[in-house]
């Protein structure tokens, strides 16, 4: 471990770190016959939740570990192993207490197995493993994408098939969720993920030193400051305008926004490190093209559903999900998007849209229901860093070559 992730460690048991965020739905001791306990950690934060199959969450625990990754610039993968290995047990300790629920009440343990960093999907493993095998419990193995794209169901009521757009730090999908485990994947990011490329460019503005946004994790700064910015200051080309498929991509942008900001720095005679003046309209722009590629791929994906009968067009739902889901100009222009499409738009509430213990017990009690994915031997499991998400029928997509019309016309929120 490098000296870095040390001294980070070390900070974090001096007490400058994460939180725990504990909380019960449980009023009384009314239970039903099923109960599911979740476990996630496939990335950076450490959470558990128990829920019934009535998808009454009785109780649920998070430790996040973003404070740590804060001061490093980015998410060191050694460091986040090593938060998972002290916080799991007492996370776990704490979603059980809170739902007044012992491990040998459970009807099985769920947990996050693929994809995910290896480092940290090895904790949550582990210490599953040991409690199923402790306590002869059934083990349901969860697709992290495929719980991010089912949370809508505990929330809200919903049928299969719906269209699921997830966007996070690591994945940018769309999906057709035809039901528990069965999913057409349309298109994915060929290169990094939406909130990758905003943290990234979040650190190459060093936002940390912004006054406004030192606490924010970089995603939140750009849509901070995008707020108070013109966009119109900037205008950066949009990726992928003549591939006609849902892939996505935001490495070049990402480079178009870097050449633009050496550009600014020479001409206001600023190093690398420092604030620049035009700080929040380069911010706005960022988030509007990011937005924009977003809402194009996201409107072929529609029309090719309903050209191909795969949705219906009387009662078609496009469900937005995953940690980006809840900036809020993105989720408006696809909100703009859905109402101009007849689709119908739901989202999870914002903490259910980041990473949290209650989408893996959920999804355990999808796949409980279902009889999909419930195992009663554990040999074999292993974690899957890489995973794709169903069947994928994105050179269907590319095939039919759809042409998305423009839409500025039609969806004021798009017109420069």
């Amino acid at each position: 471990m490098n000296s870095i992730a040390k001294s980070l460690l070390k900070s974090v048991k001096h007490g400058q770190a994460a939180w725990l965020r504990s909380s019960s739905a449980l009023s009384g001791k009314q239970r039903l016959r099923k109960l599911v306990l979740g476990i996630e950690t496939s990335c950076d934060d450490t959470g558990a939740a128990v829920v019934d199959d009535a998808g009454t969450v009785l109780g649920e625990a998070l430790h996040c570990q973003k404070e740590v990754h804060l001061q490093a610039g980015g998410i060191i993968p050694v460091v986040a192993q090593q938060l998972h290995r002290e916080n799991i047990e007492q996370v776990v300790k704490e979603a059980l207490s809170v739902s007044g629920v012992s491990v040998r009440e459970l009807a099985a343990i769920a947990t996050t197995v693929k994809p995910g960093l290896a480092l940290s999907l090895e904790v949550g493993l582990q210490y599953s493993l040991n409690l199923v095998n402790r306590y002869q419990k059934p083990f349901i193995p969860i697709h992290h994408m495929e719980a991010h794209a089912l949370t809508v169901r505990l929330t809200h009521h919903v049928e299969f098939p719906f269209l699921v757009l997830l966007l996070s730090g690591g994945h940018c999908i769309l999906a057709v969720a035809q039901g528990v485990s069965d999913f057409l994947l349309l298109g994915q990011s060929i290169d990094i993920a939406p909130g990758d490329m905003l943290d990234k460019v979040a650190r190459r503005l060093s936002l940390r030193k912004h006054p406004e946004c030192h606490s924010m994790a970089g995603g939140k700064a750009i849509e901070h400051l995008a707020q108070t910015g013109n966009r119109q200051q900037h205008t950066f080309r949009l990726p992928m305008q003549q591939y006609r498929n849902c892939d996505f991509s935001f490495s070049g942008l990402q480079n178009l926004v870097n050449k633009a900001i050496i550009q600014k720095e020479k001409e206001e005679g600023i190093q690398e490190g420092e604030i620049l003046s035009c700080v929040k309209d380069i911010a706005a722009a960022v988030q509007h093209a990011v937005a924009v590629h977003i809402i194009q791929r996201t409107y072929r994906a529609m029309l090719f559903c309903i050209k191909n009968s795969i949705l219906s067009p009387k009662n078609a739902t496009l469900v937005v999900s995953g940690g980006v889901a809840s900036n809020q100009y993105i989720r408006k222009g696809l909100q703009t998007l859905a109402d101009a499409n007849d689709f119908a738009f739901l989202c999870p509430p914002p903490r259910l849209c980041t990473d949290n213990g209650v989408m893996i017990a959920w999804n355990g009690i999808e796949r409980l229901r279902a009889g999909l994915g419930v195992l009663h031997s554990t040999d074999g499991i292993r974690y899957e860093p890489k995973a794709p998400l169903g069947i994928d029928i994105s050179k269907r997509v590319e095939e039919d070559s759809i042409k998305v019309p423009k839409l500025r016309k039609k969806i004021r929120w798009l017109a420069f």
